[in-house]
């Protein structure tokens, strides 16, 4: 099993949107952790902040101090990937990128979550 967690500043408001975006129920949702299977072998975490500032400690920067800032994406591939990525735009992520065929064979769309997380909504051309 993989699992990709992210850190986020509202765990409700995340799980909200990541519920509208993906239209899936969390697989989990307690106090600090919120869990949707994206595959059999793949889910998605979303873990406030400050729990895992914790356990980070001092040795690495709060995880609030990095918001907005792109490190990284979640790239993925959904049937009706235009569809998806209005559902984010509307329901409070920020449109980075309209859908548009990708030199790479892809069809792409970028979308930044309510915390600027990245993600990419993908079809094959």
């Amino acid at each position: 099993m993989i699992e990709f967690i992210l850190y986020v500043s509202d765990q409700n408001r995340s799980k909200a949107f990541y519920t509208n975006v993906l239209q899936k129920t969390p697989s989990l949702d307690v106090s600090g952790m919120t869990e949707f299977d994206l595959s059999e072998t793949c889910k998605l975490g979303l873990m406030p902040e400050n729990g895992i500032a914790k356990i980070l400690g001092e040795r690495l920067p709060h995880p609030a101090s990095g918001n907005g800032i792109p490190r990284c994406e979640l790239y993925l591939f959904q049937e009706n990937a235009a569809e998806v990525c209005e559902r984010a735009a509307r329901n409070g992520g920020k449109m980075i990128s309209a859908m548009q065929p990708r030199d790479w064979g892809h069809t792409v769309g970028y979308v930044a979550d309510p915390d600027g997380h990245v993600l990419a909504f993908a079809e094959k051309i």
